[in-house]
Order: C-alpha cells, then structure tokens, then sequence
C-alpha cells in the first residue's frame, strides 16, 4: 500500500484545552488536519519533549495556540500527501521537523501533522529514527548558536562548555569539535564526565570541583574564547574571569535566572554577550542547522543520550520527566515519545 492510499478522518493525538501543568495534557482523538498549499501530511512515527514544550504548555514562553493544541515540536515521520505547490517531497518518503509546536503551528504529538515545506527536512537514510529525532532540537539550538550568533567557529578556538553532559551541552560539544574548536567541558559524576571525553571534549572538569578556575586556566592560561553554560546555572562571576580579552558569553538556558554581571571585569576585557532562543530563528537558519544535522547524522558523528522510550498515551508523564515535576525527578538524557506502535522502545540511559 502506497503512502497515501488511505488517510482515517481521526488520529490519536496528545493535546491542550488550557496552559497548565502537565496534568492539563489529554490523551484522545482528533481530526486528521487537512493539507493546505505548500503543506506535508506527515504521519508521525516518533517525537521528542524539549524543556520549551514545557515552557510553552504552561505559559511560561508566551506563543501563538490554537484549541485544542497538539503539542510538541519535533517528529520524524513518513510522507503521506504532499499539498499544492509542493515539488521536494514525495509519498513514503522519511522526513523531520523541529520547528513545530508554537507561533500558531499545531505539534508532533499525534499521529499525523501537517508541516510546512520549507519546516520540513529528509531523512538520511540508515538514521536511527530514535536518535534523531533526540537530536534535533539539541543539534540546531547548538548551530544557532555557534555559526548565527558567534559567526562560525574556527579551529584553534577554545570553548568552555557548562552542562556539557546534558542535551544542548552534548550537542554543543559535538558539533564544536566537528567544526575545530577546542572543547573544555563541565559536568559531575563519573558517568557524566565520560559522555563529555566521549563527545570529544580534549579536557573535562567537575564543576563542582572549588579549584576548577585554577584548573582551567592551567590548561589555557590565556583565557578561552567562549564560554557557554548550557546547564541553566550561570556563575558570571566565574565565567567572565575565564574568558580570554574579547572573549564571548553565550547565555540561552535558565529562564529564572538572575545571576548579577561582574560589569568591571566584562568591559575591560572586550567581552561581549549573546542570548537567543531557537523559537526567533528564521526558516533559513533553521534550513541550515538541518544540512549540518543531516551531515552529522549521516556520519555517526552526533549522538544522544536517550533516558526513557514512552508511548504517546503517557504524553503527560514525558513532560514531568523532561520538567522534574513527577514522582521520578528529573531525567537525564533525552525522553522520546512513540507515535507509532511499530517502532520499539528503547532506553540508551
């Protein structure tokens, strides 16, 4: 059977009738939207929860909604009926998005979604759909930032990345040492060090460790040229007294922070400052934080650390993991959600 031979007028969807905690998210049917011009029918193999999509299930990240919300933002999928005005795809073909989910689109959390074509990107064939699908949020806010918002990386560059065993702080050192730099990594615990080596961090560091300024700058003494603490804990203190003159801070992780700027020590050195979130990217920075993806993909050269395989019906308990607000903490490592009963579960914790 083809594709597109046979599309239900429902689908088992994960949804919102209100901002709310993550109890708010109902389980149930929905249409099956329908395709407009310049739109994919994907049906929904597998998604993700990223820390925004809790964010913007309750309200904390103001966006666009429409309700019912489905809600989610990453998918991998297959094609099923491709829209009017629409040349790059075709039935049956794997393809992904992580641009959905907010800003007045519908999410991933459902069995079909409809993607915008310029949203939606191939698939590169032999990709695992688990991994990529953990990927892709982590791989494009890293590529936001270190080729939109730091103007590329070159090798010789030194980076200090924080948190560097979490998602965006593994995809961060990963794609950084593809593109050259020098990748000096934070985290804590044996397990966690070892993922940061494994990623191709050239030093690794317990940021709980009182010496670690000492530390670092015994290995680059003088300074490194950015610091990015994905981990959502900012010590600017710290931070700007590591950085080499000229130096730059990336800050897009924690939104209650409020850590105070050591104002002296910033300006004198020429430091400057980036923030952004991924949500503010344009279609064609998003286009390229897909290529890198892809390439990366396709090489076995991005990887993730995936804590739990859930099935779309627990679509609420995936928030609370992802968010640390249900009886299991906090996880570590990506939560995947599985949208089709084909796929397998799998836990790479």
């Amino acid at each position: 059977m083809a594709a597109d031979d046979y599309i239900p007028r429902e689908m088992r969807a994960a949804y919102i009738e209100r901002l709310g905690p993550a109890q708010a998210i109902r389980y149930g049917a929905l249409p099956v939207p329908a395709v407009a011009r310049g739109e994919v029918l994907v049906r929904v193999m597998v998604s993700a929860v990223d820390p925004v999509d809790t964010y913007i299930r309750s309200g904390a990240y103001p966006t666009a909604l429409r309700f019912p919300f489905i809600i989610g933002r990453d998918l991998v999928g297959e094609v099923t009926r491709v829209g009017a005005g629409v040349a790059d795809f075709a039935a049956g073909q794997r393809v992904w998005c992580n641009s959905l989910g907010y800003d007045g689109r519908q999410g991933a959390f459902a069995e079909y979604a409809t993607v915008p074509q310029q949203r939606l990107y191939p698939l590169p064939d032999g990709v695992d759909p688990q991994q990529a699908v953990a990927a892709f949020h982590p791989a494009a806010t890293a590529y936001l930032g270190l080729v939109c918002h730091l103007g590329s990386v070159h090798p010789g560059m030194v980076m200090l990345v924080g948190g560097a065993a979490g998602n965006v702080g593994s995809a961060v050192t990963q794609l950084a040492v593809a593109m050259g730099a020098r990748v000096l990594a934070t985290a804590h615990g044996a397990d966690d060090l070892a993922w940061c080596r494994a990623s191709g961090a050239s030093e690794v560091f317990d940021y709980a460790d009182p010496d670690l300024a000492e530390r670092v700058r015994a290995v680059s003494p003088d300074g490194v040229d950015v610091v990015w603490n994905t981990s959502g804990h900012d010590d600017l203190d710290l931070e700007v007294g590591l950085l080499a003159r000229g130096g730059r801070l990336v800050l897009m992780a924690g939104m209650e922070q409020r850590p105070p700027l050591p104002v002296g020590p910033f300006y004198t050195k020429g430091a400057r400052a980036v923030g952004f979130t991924m949500s503010s990217a344009t279609v064609e920075q998003l286009a390229g934080a897909a290529r890198a993806t892809n390439a990366l993909l396709a090489a076995d050269r991005l990887r993730m650390r995936i804590a739990r395989a859930l099935p779309l019906a627990q679509a609420a308990e995936a928030h609370q993991l992802v968010e640390g607000s249900g009886p299991e903490g906090k996880a570590t490592g990506r939560v995947v959600v599985l949208i089709r009963g084909s796929i397998a579960p799998r836990d790479d914790a």
